[in-house]
């Protein structure tokens, strides 16, 4: 009599869901790919403006934020080098990849989303996966060593391995509302407070929302009582507050603040130039203004809002200005405070802060140090990195160290008992 299958069930179909079933995916493995939304792979879909920043073009560990071992994060994110995550898009899943040099972002050479989640899923039927959608698990159980997965519809299916790959909290339009944490800490896993990361900041009352549509590159720092992250990179005023890149890499901070009641002052270097060279910038030149000093360097509207905020004339020439109107115009240019108050929370949230301990999975197999056949990966997981690939970067590694694992696992069952 030939040998059973050993099964596996991979909870969710996004980023890293997809990757641990194709890396599950093996001759003497059932592989089952259960999605709760009518396709899957949502925020792959809308990721980078519907192109898919599928990779960034240079691994930065130090990115990365985690209230977990950063040694630990750092075992993860190494298990799958950036190179062979390259290779494998490019050769097995059929995506060549195309980089961007300005951003150092890789996407799809079509810059379609689309054919990055198409190209998964057809790479997992063809191993084998069977996608089963419109699936909502409710709960997760073992007894005599199998997983009971309960749904809210259908029976339940018995598994030898589980691989938890549901999200967090963030978009939850894309499918993902934190339940699949909640079942983690029900089976006793240790949960990091969440919160939104990656999301914009609001200011309705910061006297700037007639900046609405200005954009340039800024450095932006974060800072409170316990915490600071600086991030290089697009800055946007939109008519609820700031986006782009740099605010978002540095929003967790604001976030986490004003969880704590104690907010976190923001702080904003406009240009590349630093105090010495805006002071010699500021410096007497013929008949130059204030306003002509501050356009040849920053968008016309934001220059005028610069001076405003300094209280200077803008059209006050560089030979009658004050040493005291300079030294003021100095600061806002290199170092000024921006009001906040606020933020988008998780409808804007690229990704979810906070989540399950990495130090409650092994981080060789991402199998749960709780839960023997339990796998975990990608957000629910306390970890993500700032903008650029890199969150993708994370679900594709800790997902196929979680497939791998799960497909690997030896489960002493001696029956399998009542199939779903």
């Amino acid at each position: 009599m030939s040998a059973r299958k050993r099964r596996v069930v991979v909870i969710g179909a996004g980023a890293a869901g997809s990757m641990a079933a194709i890396f599950a995916a093996a001759p003497e493995v059932e592989t089952l790919l259960l999605e709760r939304t009518p396709d899957g792979g949502r925020k792959i879909l809308i990721s980078g403006g519907g192109r898919c920043n599928i990779l960034p073009s240079r691994s930065d560990e130090s990115r990365f934020v985690t209230d977990s071992s950063r040694n630990t994060l750092k075992k993860m994110l190494r298990s799958w080098p950036l190179s062979e995550q390259i290779a494998f898009f490019e050769h097995e899943a059929g995506v060549p990849l195309s980089l961007e040099e300005e951003s150092g972002k890789l996407f799809p050479a079509s810059s379609r989303a689309r054919d990055v989640r198409d190209a998964l899923f057809t790479l997992a039927r063809r191993r084998g996966v069977e996608l089963v959608t419109n699936t909502l698990v409710t709960g997760l159980s073992r007894e005599e060593n199998v997983w009971r997965v309960e749904r809210a519809s259908g029976p339940r299916i018995d598994a030898d391995a589980v691989v938890m790959a549901t999200g967090g909290l963030s978009i939850p339009k894309s499918g993902s509302d934190g339940s699949g944490i909640e079942i983690l800490r029900r089976l006793g896993h240790v949960v990091h407070a969440t919160y939104p990361a990656l999301t914009p900041l609001t200011a309705p009352a910061s006297g700037l929302s007639h900046l609405a549509g200005v954009s340039l590159p800024v450095t932006v720092t974060a800072r409170d009582e316990t915490r600071s992250a600086a991030a290089t990179g697009g800055f946007l005023f939109t008519h609820q507050g700031y986006s782009g890149p740099a605010i978002l890499d540095v929003s967790h901070v604001a976030v986490r603040s004003l969880q704590e009641g104690s907010p976190a002052r923001l702080s904003v270097q406009w240009t590349p130039h630093g105090e010495g060279e805006w002071t010699a910038a500021l410096r007497p030149e013929g008949a130059r203004t204030v306003a002509g000093a501050l356009r040849g360097k920053l968008p016309d509207r934001l220059a005028a809002a610069i001076a405003d905020l300094s209280d200077v004339d803008p059209s006050r020439p560089l030979s009658r200005l004050l040493r005291e109107e300079r030294v003021r115009l100095v600061h806002q240019l290199t170092r000024g405070e921006l009001p906040w108050s606020g933020h988008e929370g998780y409808a804007k949230a690229e990704v979810t802060g906070g989540g399950v301990s990495l130090a409650e999975v092994d981080p060789r197999t991402m199998e749960s140090r709780r839960c023997p056949g339990l796998f975990l990966c990608g957000e629910a997981l306390d970890a993500f990195g700032p903008i650029g690939g890199h969150n993708f970067q994370w679900a594709w590694s800790t997902g196929r160290a979680a497939g791998l694992g799960s497909a690997h696992a030896r489960a002493d069952l001696e029956t399998r008992g009542e199939r779903g």
